[in-house]
């Protein structure tokens, strides 16, 4: 288990999987968004996080992971070179003529997910108008550079934009990229005109998308009013609550309360002390922990359970099916119950999941933002 990771304003996202593949310091980007125009235009700066509920959409804001990114100059939009094409493509950034939106996504990064359906629709207003999506998959973990399995996803998600697996991190680096999801707005020559980091601001970046489209030559096709919101913590007026910060099981970034902490790289067993702190993760039973997971020694004995204390509304788990093949079942107790009804997750009715890919599970759906203990307890090895 790899790490455990919110939406914008609901939820907590946890991860368990393989190691970075990466090597490259940077962040799922759930709360903190902005949109940058460089000059003015349709599209206002927006970027915020907030220890209170704070307006969705508004004047800058900029408590978040790291410094603000600055405003960016104009300058050419790096190749899309040293990837693997899955679907469509390849798509020749210099010689295209027409706008072009880069996605930079991961198929277990929760914020990433909720972008994708803006994305597709986009692409089905505006193709025929002249805009290219690309969804440049650079994978946050080792698992995910498997093409096969990225291909799966596609499908999954219904993604019908070209996509290149980016699973050296060689676009990445040519963007200068630090955020799972982030978004370049492309023009007609090649040049960067805005960016976007995380979720967030759909209005302003159709704008941005439309914008682009009306400075092609000769252009005179009349274009919709931006879509509706999808979801309301998307729309005007909403608010993002101070929820959990998103958390890894391994060691080198994720904080294990137990009495003397994580055990590196071999097999233990853990003890619950019992007193939780919120936001941090409580072992109990046999588990090894590597630096970016947690996983169930082969041959253990009894359940191996993982508790966390956390605020948020929905809970999402990243988990890696056992390596010897098959699949592998976890049980989940909130508050020391199996979610009953509506809380469940749509991967956990019932209370239990089965684990057969590697991908994110919704284990907990809850209508507000709450304080629960979740356990997520398993007897499968690996």
């Amino acid at each position: 288990m790899q790490a455990l990771r919110y939406s914008r304003s609901r939820s907590l996202r946890l991860r368990a999987g393989d190691d970075n593949a990466g090597g490259t310091p940077s962040h799922c980007c759930p709360v903190r968004h902005a949109l940058h125009w460089p000059g003015g235009g349709p599209a206002r700066r927006l970027a915020g996080r907030s220890n209170t509920a704070f307006p969705a959409r508004g004047d800058a804001m900029t408590t978040g992971p790291g410094p603000p990114p600055q405003q960016p100059q104009v300058v050419d939009a790096p190749a899309l070179d040293g990837g693997e094409w899955l679907q469509g493509g390849p798509i020749d950034v210099r010689g295209l003529g027409k706008p072009l939106l880069v996605d930079f996504w991961d198929y277990t990064c929760l914020n990433c997910l909720r972008t994708l359906p803006y994305l597709a629709e986009w692409h089905r207003r505006y193709e025929e108008h002249g805009l290219t999506v690309v969804g440049v998959h650079t994978p946050e973990y080792a698992f995910a550079r498997n093409p096969d399995r990225e291909r799966e996803a596609i499908a999954d998600n219904e993604n019908p934009n070209p996509v290149v697996l980016d699973a050296e991190f060689n676009i990445w680096r040519a963007y200068a990229n630090r955020f799972w999801p982030s978004k370049y707005f492309v023009d007609r020559e090649g040049k960067i005109r805005a960016q976007h980091a995380g979720e967030g601001a759909y209005g302003e970046s159709e704008q941005v998308v439309q914008a682009l489209l009306r400075e092609q030559e000769g252009f005179d096709a009349e274009l919709p009013a931006p879509m509706e919101p999808l979801r309301p913590e998307d729309g005007p007026g909403a608010v993002c609550y101070r929820v959990t910060p998103e958390l890894y099981c391994g060691y080198s970034r994720g904080i294990i309360g137990n009495l003397g902490g994580p055990q590196p790289d071999r097999p233990h067993r853990y003890s619950d002390p019992g007193k939780h702190v919120e936001g941090t993760l409580y072992l109990d039973g046999h588990w090894m922990v590597s630096g970016e997971n947690a996983a169930r020694p082969f041959g253990a004995q009894g359940p191996s359970r993982m508790t966390l204390t956390y605020m948020a509304a929905d809970v999402n788990l990243v988990m890696h099916p056992p390596i010897m093949g098959g699949s592998g079942e976890a049980r989940v107790l909130l508050d020391g119950e199996p979610p009953a009804g509506d809380a469940a997750g749509e991967d956990a009715e019932g209370g239990v999941v089965t684990v057969d890919k590697p991908r994110m599970y919704r284990l907990v759906r809850g209508v507000d933002v709450e304080r629960h203990t979740l356990t997520v307890e398993t007897e499968s090895d690996g």
